[in-house]
């Protein structure tokens, strides 16, 4: 049984993988799938670009899918970037870019607080067969640090951990991260859907 992992963002996929390496299926990605499209997440939630992305990539390849779709919501931005945060510094923006950005609009705020949030969906070509969402609360540090991880993981201080998500191993992040808990959490599913 094959399970397209519907992303071409290698940190990603490296993450889901360590969470799934358990499962008896074969993970393939989208840059193995030739003319796979490139979805627009045009929703106005994780959970629609998730569902829209694995429904849409599940038709075309004919492959059970899984997609993701992850934001990150700071209480003093009115919950920005949301889930505009992989573009939060304009369309062709790097990682640095958004955490710079980010840390200039929060200069001198007091309130830091923030939230990752992660929603999964897993599709067949005919249907949406389960989603499930995963969050981790935290604060936005005032200067990087960590060297690990990827995304905003360097100025993401995770809640009661004392430490920013790119201080942590691989290994300590995929027990806690966001998007850990958001596959955990549909592993039940895709396991009953396997059996099944």
């Amino acid at each position: 049984m094959k399970l397209l992992l519907a992303s071409r963002n290698k940190d990603k996929i490296k993450e889901i993988r360590s969470v799934l390496k358990d499962i008896d299926i074969e993970l393939i990605t989208a840059d193995e799938i030739e003319s796979l499209p490139e979805v627009i997440e045009d929703g106005s939630t994780l959970e629609e670009n998730a569902i829209k992305k694995a429904q849409i990539c599940a038709r075309f390849s004919g492959i059970l899918t899984v997609a993701d779709d992850t934001g990150l919501f700071v209480e003093a931005l009115e919950g920005k970037p949301g889930i505009y945060a992989a573009r939060y510094a304009g369309e062709s923006c790097t990682y640095a870019d958004n955490r710079n950005k980010m840390l200039a609009e929060l200069k001198g705020i007091k309130n830091r607080n923030a939230e990752f949030r992660t929603v999964v969906a897993l599709a067949s070509p005919d249907k949406v067969i389960c989603t499930a969402a995963g969050a981790v609360k935290g604060t936005i540090t005032t200067k990087e640090s960590g060297k690990n991880g990827f995304g905003y993981d360097p100025i993401f201080l995770v809640e009661k951990t004392g430490k920013t998500f790119a201080e942590m191993t691989d290994s300590k992040k995929n027990l806690i991260s966001h998007r850990s808990q958001a596959f955990l959490n549909l592993k039940t599913c895709l396991i009953n859907f396997l059996e099944n």
